[in-house]
C-alpha cells in the first residue's frame, strides 16, 4: 500500500497488510528455505535459485525489519549472521503450504502436503474453536462466501 492510500485515511486490509510485509516472490521463497531451519546467507544464496545477491541482501534486511526473520551473529570478526525465523515467520508455514498445495493443482501435480501416517493427501479446512466446527468453502460466512467478511 503506498503513502497515497494512507493519507486519503483508509486503513489498509488485512491482506494488504500480508503483503506489503511479505508479498513479493523472494521474500516468500526466502522464508519457505528458513522453515528448515536458521541458513547463513551463502546457504540461502544456493537454496534460493536465481536470486541475485542484493535482491537477497535486500529481502533479508525488509524482513528482519519487519520481525519475520532474525538475525544472529555466529562470527565477529569479520560479522557474520545466521538468519532464522521469528514466531511471526514461522506462521507463515501455514500459508506457504496453501500457496504450494494450490500451485501443485494447478500445474497438474500432486506435491501437495501428505498425512504421515498414510500417505493420503490432506486438504485444509477453516475450523471455528468457539463452536468446534468445520466450515465448508461456500458456506455462509466461510472461505468463499461471496457475502461480507468480517476481518478483526
Amino acid at each position: 500500500m503506498g503513502a497515497t492510500d494512507r493519507s486519503r485515511g483508509r486503513r489498509p486490509s488485512a491482506l494488504e497488510a500480508a503483503l506489503e510485509r511479505v508479498g513479493d516472490r523472494w521474500s516468500l521463497l526466502v522464508v519457505e528455505a528458513l522453515l528448515h531451519g536458521p541458513r547463513r546467507w551463502s546457504d540461502l544464496a544456493g537454496e534460493v535459485a536465481g536470486i541475485a545477491p542484493n535482491v537477497l541482501a535486500a529481502r533479508l534486511r525488509r524482513l528482519e525489519r519487519d520481525g519475520v526473520v532474525a538475525a544472529e551473529p555466529y562470527s565477529d570478526r569479520p560479522l557474520r549472521l545466521a538468519y532464522g525465523l521469528t514466531s511471526a515467520g514461522r506462521e507463515l508455514a501455514g500459508a506457504l503450504r496453501l500457496l504450494t498445495d494450490w500451485g501443485a493443482r494447478r500445474a497438474g501435480g500432486d506435491e501437495g502436503p501428505r498425512h504421515p501416517a498414510c500417505g493420503t493427501r490432506m486438504e485444509a479446512r477453516w475450523h471455528c474453536p468457539t463452536c468446534d466446527l468445520t466450515v465448508e468453502p461456500g458456506a455462509a460466512g466461510g472461505p468463499g462466501d461471496p457475502g461480507e467478511v468480517v476481518v478483526v
